[in-house]
């Protein structure tokens, strides 16, 4: 029996962990959530997000920010 690589176990974190790393409050969380800016789960009465969804969510905002600020210094 052969044993192939094992996958890497996705982590949910709760909207108070996700509110404490962007260093917001959690209505702003369920505000994105609700929104559908940021993917969740729901669980119960719970939502919890994907550690990788947060991280992309974040990777893109400050991409996006990133470049609003390129173009202002190139009409500058």
């Amino acid at each position: 029996m052969t044993s192939g690589p094992e996958q890497p176990r996705l982590r949910y974190l709760t909207v108070a962990e996700v509110a404490d790393v962007m260093r917001v409050s959690r209505m702003t969380v369920y505000r994105l959530v609700h929104g559908g800016e940021l993917p969740a789960v729901r669980v119960g009465r719970s939502f919890r997000v994907p550690q990788d969804a947060l991280e992309a969510y974040l990777a893109a905002s400050l991409t996006e920010h990133h470049g609003d600020q390129q173009e202002g210094r190139l009409s500058s």
